[in-house]
Formats: structure tokens, C-alpha cells, sequence
């Protein structure tokens, strides 16, 4: 089956803007991924630094009344992995490497509970008892440099914080782990979206497992369990890892992550958010 996300983009951009946007990703889950665009002309394909991802840079064509980027997946028909193999290494940043204290509780965590799959559950619910579910004017991690330990009581945290915390305790456990985001289509929805979403898979002994602590949460179900969709709908993924940085001939653009277009300023700073909201046609 072949499915189509649009990507609709702020219509008001001024003169000499640039847009940013992510070139997808091949996956098991997902299958594989072309793109086109709509009211923009494509100025350049780039290359992100360390994890084998694309993007596109774009410019706004005048005059038009739609601006949008268009992914187009066709479902995988192998039995390759569920995930692209570069969503698993780990890169040391700000974004996902654990304070040394964070890291010390982690790995007590995980031995307590016998290690192996039983450690990767022990981190899981450790995560979640961590947090709320919210989305706060600022996250629990802004202004440091390492992924801080949250000792006591409870923080309000979106699917972002949430899975940056679990990221980094499980790395620093010694576990295979992925960050992985895109489009999530919400049973109430349907077919379009206003947000991101971001998930996390385990790898241990071969087995993938896939958790969504903040759909949990939100939806009030309990315990976590290694479910794709916890919350009724459908996701698409995008692109995976944190602490991006694309190379373009004439400058470096560093961000966070790249899930939807951002605006980019003369010298490749991240300005703005260009994205407006997503739809979905095609698939089941």
C-alpha cells in the first residue's frame, strides 16, 4: 500500500526565507520514502553529519497558494530491521547523554532487576514514575549540558522529555536504544495533525521492543506495556536520533532534531518553525 503524508507550511514567508526540511527516512515499519514539493523551488539535498539521514533546502516560490512537502511510502515487503540500523548508535551530546549520577542510578536500576530484557522494563517504569504528562513552558533538560537525574517527585513532561530521559537511562545501562518521531493521526483526528510525536525502541538479544511511555500516560493506561500504539491511530516516522547537524556548502545548521521544515536564517541559524500541520491519505 501506498500512503502520502502532506506537510502543510506557514503560506506567509517573507523574501529570501529558506526552509529545512526533513528528506524522510527507509524503515521495516514503515516501508520506503520519496518526497516531492509544492510551492517551493529545491535548492539543495544535504547531508546530516553523523547519522545517514537527508534533508532539503528550500526556497519559496512567489505567488503561490500552497506550500507544503509531500512524503510518499510504499510498504516494505522484506523482513529487514524494523529500524534504519544508525537510529541505534549512540551520539554523545547534550540531548541524550546522562549526568554522571543519572547514569550510576540507570545502571543500579537495570542490575537490580536481573538485567537483560527485565533491566530494559525496570528503566521503563522508572522512566514513567519520573514524570507526568504535560507539556511545560520549559523542559526539565533546558540550559544543560547533560541529561539531568530527577531524584524525587514528579516532572511534567511531553513525549520529547519523557524519551530523552529514558533514552539516556537506558544508554547509559549499556542498552541498545533508538529516538525515533514523525506524524501520530489520532483515532479522534483521523487524518490530520497539528503536532509531532517521538517513540522509543529497545534492542536486546535480536528482539525489538517499542514503547510510548507519554501515550500511556496520557491515556491513563497502566502498567507500560511494549506497544506501538497504546493510543488508538496512526503514526509515520520521519527521522530518528538527536543533535543534528546538516553541512551545506557555505554553512553548518545545528538543531535539536529535524521532524518538521524549519526557517533558517542567513547564517543557518534555526529561526522559526515553518510547520503548520500534517494529513494523511492511503494508509490502513
Amino acid at each position: 500500500m501506498i500512503s502520502e503524508v502532506t506537510v502543510r507550511c506557514q503560506n506567509t514567508l517573507g523574501d529570501n526565507v529558506r526552509l529545512l526540511a526533513p528528506a524522510g527516512t527507509t524503515s521495516g515499519r514503515f516501508g520506503t520514502v520519496t518526497l516531492s514539493v509544492l510551492g517551493f523551488t529545491i535548492d539543495r539535498i544535504v547531508s546530516e553529519t553523523t547519522t545517514g539521514q537527508s534533508a532539503i533546502l528550500l526556497r519559496p516560490m512567489a505567488e503561490t497558494n500552497e506550500r507544503s512537502v509531500h512524503y510518499h511510502f510504499t510498504a516494505m515487503t522484506d523482513n529487514g530491521s524494523l529500524y534504519p540500523e544508525d537510529a541505534f548508535t549512540p551520539r554523545h551530546n547534550r540531548y541524550t547523554e546522562a549526568a554522571s549520577d543519572l547514569a550510576q542510578h540507570a545502571t543500579q536500576v537495570a542490575q537490580s532487576a536481573g538485567g537483560g530484557m527485565d533491566g530494559i522494563y525496570a528503566l521503563v517504569e522508572e522512566t514513567s514514575e519520573r514524570f507526568t504528562y504535560g507539556h511545560p513552558d520549559q523542559r526539565f533538560n533546558d540550559g544543560r549540558e547533560e541529561v539531568t537525574y530527577l531524584r524525587c517527585g514528579l516532572t511534567e513532561g511531553s513525549c520529547v522529555d519523557i524519551n530523552t530521559y529514558l533514552i539516556a537511562s537506558l544508554r547509559a545501562a549499556g542498552y541498545d536504544a533508538a529516538y525515533l518521531y514523525g506524524y501520530f493521526f489520532s483515532a479522534e483526528k483521523k487524518d490530520w495533525t497539528s503536532g509531532m510525536h517521538c517513540w522509543v525502541a529497545t534492542r536486546h538479544d535480536g528482539e525489538i521492543l517499542e514503547w510510548d511511555i507519554a501515550h500511556h500516560k496520557r491515556e491513563g493506561l497502566a502498567p507500560i506495556r511494549p506497544v506501538l500504539d497504546p493510543k488508538p491511530g496512526r503514526r509515520v516516522m520521519i527521522g530518528h536520533s538527536m543533535g543534528h547537524v546538516y553541512q551545506t556548502p557555505h554553512e553548518r545548521v545545528v538543531t535539536k532534531l529535524l521532524a518538521g521544515p524549519l526557517l533558517i536564517g542567513p547564517e543557518g541559524n534555526v529561526v522559526g518553525n515553518a510547520f503548520e500541520r500534517a494529513t494523511i491519505t492511503g494508509m490502513g
